[in-house]
């Protein structure tokens, strides 16, 4: 990674978004393109880096304020992130400017959400720096696939019921394609939204799905692929994948009746990691293992599950947190009221 310096990071977008794609731990919810999909749901964005003992270690913020008070909530998912591992010298490092740009900027508390495996000293820097553990809007555990091998390395891996299935799709006449300018996205949305409903999750909004690919598609950060059937040309799944650096994440989708019936979500997840092989990527995040059939169904193709830290709340100051906190509260009291479901596998804030 070349070398650049905590005030480029916060200046420079270019040198910010290449130092999160050849970071550790690579996610486009640290991209400056997920910053600008979040603003027009009421979300401003700042970043804060540091010199850690190891190099630089830093943050892109999501800011939100609520209405009638005057402190605001930072919040990075997916962040901090820095070239190696976090150790306590750069949770030190990052605490220091973290506390000192939220006061500036009127936050009353920050949230973080960091790609780092549990029981590995990180929970323990971050208590002794003032950090408090809260719950994950991300998901804290998921399965990745080890993509950089060759492919019949990918394939063995794969439980002998997932390859099966994946020739029987194969077999009823499901085939693959990608769409490549996002002509549809609507398409996309008619599945995944058929889906969720299904399952009685409710699904992001189907202009969210357009400003993403909007702002991810022209950076290579977005692809689009489709399972169907080779008889009636109908599109039976679908998936919506985003990525940063080598990885790619494969976080929004779904599946017809018609395509669970000829099982296409298997062959459309092995054509993906096909795809995405050949495409240069060396790692396949199955994003989240939230319940147990759908872990059950992750499992069949492989990889290491890793479970992460999860969230941690930085207060600053003292009337502002408990202010902030009342006010989620009752917001949280309200959703509950109203019976929304969270999306399960939901990315972003």
């Amino acid at each position: 990674m070349s070398e650049v310096t905590p005030r480029r990071l916060v200046e420079d977008d270019a040198a910010w978004d290449a130092f999160v794609a050849e970071s550790a731990m690579p996610s486009y919810l640290q991209a400056t393109a997920w910053a600008a999909i979040k603003q027009p749901n009421g979300w401003s964005s700042m970043r804060v880096a540091a010199a850690g003992p190891a190099g630089p270690v830093g943050a892109q913020l999501l800011v939100r304020r609520a209405p009638g008070i005057p402190w605001g909530l930072g919040y990075a998912p997916r962040g901090p992130v820095s070239a190696s591992a976090l150790d306590a010298g750069a949770v030190r490092a990052f605490t220091d400017r973290a506390r000192a740009a939220a006061r500036s900027r009127r936050l009353a508390a920050v949230r973080i959400e960091p790609e780092a495996p549990r029981g590995e000293g990180l929970e323990e820097a971050l208590t002794a720096n003032g950090w408090r553990p809260v719950p994950s809007v991300q998901q804290d555990a998921t399965r990745i696939v080890d993509i950089s091998v060759p492919e019949e390395e990918v394939w063995a891996q794969f439980h002998r019921k997932t390859r099966q299935s994946i020739t029987k799709s194969e077999r009823q006449g499901i085939r693959t394609v990608v769409d490549e300018d996002g002509s549809r996205v609507g398409d996309f949305y008619r599945i995944h939204v058929d889906s969720m409903e299904r399952q009685g999750i409710m699904p992001r909004s189907e202009e969210t799905f357009h400003e993403m690919w909007e702002h991810l598609a022209p950076r290579r950060m977005a692809h689009i692929l489709f399972a169907e059937s080779e008889e009636t040309g109908e599109a039976v799944a679908t998936l919506f994948l985003m990525s940063c650096g080598p990885r790619v994440m494969d976080v929004y989708g779904g599946t017809t009746a018609a395509g669970n019936a000829t099982r296409a979500n298997y062959l459309l997840k092995w054509d993906a990691i096909k795809r995405c092989r050949a495409w240069g990527y060396r790692e396949y995040d199955l994003w989240g293992i939230p319940r147990a059939g759908i872990a059950q169904f992750k499992s069949g193709f492989g990889g290491r599950e890793v479970y992460y830290v999860g969230g941690w709340e930085l207060p600053v100051g003292r009337v502002g947190p408990t202010v902030l906190s009342g006010v989620q509260a009752a917001r949280e009291w309200y959703r509950r009221l109203r019976g929304v479901r969270q999306l399960e596998h939901e990315s972003g804030a």
